[in-house]
């Protein structure tokens, strides 16, 4: 069994912290979204829709069948 945090909190301090994070809009916590640049950003995201396909493309049948051995081992916790 885990050991708990030995840190104890007010109550009061507790109720606080979870009304400030329940009223707290998404545009105060995510300040540096605002902060990037949209063309990067767009690049970012064109490089991330396309890697996986195009990664499983260049893989011989061979190296993809290792690959997904691997993460069923992994998976299953088989250590063959």
């Amino acid at each position: 069994m885990p050991k708990r945090s030995s840190k104890k909190r007010d109550l009061n301090q507790l109720a606080k912290s979870i009304v400030d994070e329940a009223t707290t809009d998404d545009k105060q916590k995510d300040v540096s979204a605002s902060n990037k640049n949209p063309a990067a950003v767009a690049l970012g995201r064109l490089g991330g829709l396309k890697g996986g396909k195009a990664r499983a493309k260049k893989l011989t049948p061979e190296q993809r069948s290792e690959i997904a051995r691997k993460a069923a081992r992994k998976r299953w916790g088989s250590d063959q």
